[in-house]
């Protein structure tokens, strides 16, 4: 039986959301995964009790919620389509869009997940996946002369953080702290945060990451979390004095 959709529901929700929100459910109870074929049109207006107007709006909020894609021609249909991470952050960045997200906001989200994460992963980690990571501190390892290097050094070194975090295996933490670092990224090329260039940011940041890196080769947990907690706190005291920087710039 298909979910129901109760009169409460459609108080609240346009008929076509509701569609949409059971079809979700539907597939979820099916134990359908991505690249599986949605029933056709004709099955949806019956098993769902809709218009066809109806069912082809609900596959349209499906499609541009990034959960089905639909191919036309031989062979073609509805189809279940994972969303990528690039996708889903995008979405999440349009939430965020009118919101005046802060440093000290993004930097308290960073100072709780990303210690515990390179705690948890001290030890844990491949050589293979330990030179990644070292072979991504060779785009800083001078300090910047420009501030367009500043900027690209800077969105660097957040990579960084979001490739240490995509080597754990909690999925939800690691789309959490790659969001944040790209959210970061974001804030300090549009709020031009790389004018001028902080040297200091620079070797402190990148002592801290080499530092970081023994830890996690050691696999001395608390060394990772301690190293990683003080990279955050002097980050962002070091990030806010370049904000109040830029600011004396303009006024």
């Amino acid at each position: 039986m298909p979910p129901v959709i109760t009169p409460s529901t459609a108080e609240r929700k346009s008929r076509p959301t509701q569609v949409a929100e059971a079809i979700k459910t539907w597939v979820m109870e099916q134990g359908l995964q991505s690249g599986d074929r949605l029933p056709g049109e004709a099955e949806m207006i019956e098993r769902f009790g809709m218009s066809k107007g109806t069912i082809r709006e609900a596959t349209r909020i499906l499609e541009a919620q990034g959960l089905v894609r639909t191919r036309t021609g031989p062979g073609g249909g509805t189809f279940l389509h994972e969303m990528s991470n690039d996708r889903a952050q995008a979405l999440l960045s349009n939430f965020f869009y009118f919101r005046d997200l802060s440093l000290k906001d993004i930097y308290e989200i960073r100072l709780v997940l990303e210690p515990e994460i390179a705690a948890n992963l001290a030890g844990n980690l491949s050589n293979e996946q330990l030179q990644e990571l070292a072979d991504a501190m060779q785009a800083y390892a001078e300090p910047a002369t420009t501030a367009d290097q500043e900027r690209l050094q800077h969105v660097a070194s957040l990579r960084f953080h979001a490739m240490l975090a995509g080597m754990s295996d909690n999925p939800l933490m690691a789309f959490i702290i790659a969001f944040v670092a790209k959210t970061l990224s974001d804030l300090t090329v549009y709020r031009k945060l790389y004018n001028p260039p902080n040297h200091e940011l620079w070797a402190k940041g990148k002592a801290y990451q080499s530092e970081l890196l023994d830890a996690l080769r050691a696999g001395d947990s608390e060394h990772a979390r301690k190293t990683m907690a003080a990279h955050m706190k002097t980050a962002q005291a070091l990030m806010q004095e370049q904000q109040a920087e830029v600011v004396r710039k303009f006024m």
